[in-house]
């Protein structure tokens, strides 16, 4: 019986070719196949460092057949590496799904580490002190995008998100909605000749951002709630609490989120959400 391959996830430059590690260099030059979300791409990066190699197309609607036959290949005992356009493969790129099934069968996965856009992010945001989440690509769609980031609201470590340039001002103005003015640390092309790192509120940023033509790879990392949250349904109480001694729904929402830092169109919107459905929020 041919004894099964090796599957190798190779960690690949985000941007600076000289951030490639040795390790990799070697492994990319000793395996038989190399399988990339990009063949062009990758193909450019090899030839860089003067390997040639057989490789396999990861891109968009081939992950799940593709998989199948990169599967083949290490089952006849091939080794294989997985590489992705920058960084580290399974990171909100291609290749999750060859992994989870490599496991499955027992095939054996090694890690090759390197470069990944959102460890470089975390440590240059400054935000870092008990850990951070990664929320990969937020939805496309303007109200499953606000559901989610809702959902984080009282999240107290910084959230990590990546973003493309066509939607990063629309992610930005629906952070402001639903977090308020929080600092935030936006990075653009990390490690490459324009690198750019915007530091601020999301007002500041997003003014800097509308200013230009949005172009390349971002990366945000906007601070967390703060160590003791304030619960929710405890906000909306104070905001229904002033209503009730006669301030205007738009005033108490501002007044509470000025006292709170929690996003005054958020407490308006669920204030008034409470108030249709014939009722406000118990006590805690």
């Amino acid at each position: 019986m041919t004894e099964k391959g090796v599957l190798y996830i190779v960690a690949t430059p985000i941007g600076n070719l000289d951030d490639i590690t040795l390790r990799a260099l070697k492994t990319l030059k000793e395996v038989e196949y190399v399988a990339a979300e990009d063949t062009r791409h990758s193909g450019r990066l090899l030839k860089h460092f003067g390997i040639k190699k057989k490789m396999i197309s990861f891109q968009g609607e081939r992950e799940k057949s593709k998989t199948r036959v990169v599967l083949d290949k290490i089952r006849s005992g091939f080794t294989v590496a997985l590489i992705s356009d920058a960084g580290t493969p399974g990171i909100s790129d291609p290749g999750g799904l060859l992994i989870k099934e490599a496991i499955k069968e027992g095939i054996e996965v090694s890690s090759i580490p390197g470069p990944a856009a959102l460890i470089s992010a975390a440590v240059v945001s400054g935000f870092l002190e008990k850990g951070f989440l990664f929320l990969g690509f937020p939805s496309r769609y303007g109200s499953v995008r606000k559901k989610e980031l809702t959902e984080r609201l009282y999240e107290t470590s910084p959230l990590i998100l990546y973003e493309s340039p066509h939607r990063i001002v629309k992610l930005l103005k629906d952070m402001l909605d639903v977090f308020g003015n929080r600092r935030a640390v936006l990075c653009r092309e990390l490690t490459k000749l324009h690198e750019e790192i915007i530091r601020g509120r999301i007002t500041e940023i997003l003014d800097i951002v509308e200013s230009k033509k949005p172009i390349g790879e971002y990366m945000l990392v906007v601070e967390g709630a703060g160590e003791k949250p304030l619960n929710p349904d405890t906000a909306l109480n104070e905001v229904h609490s002033l209503i009730n001694r006669g301030m205007s729904r738009k005033d108490a929402s501002a007044k509470v989120s000025t006292g709170t830092g929690i996003s005054k169109s958020l407490l308006y919107r669920e204030s008034l959400k409470e108030e249709r459905k014939g009722g406000q929020p118990e006590p805690t």
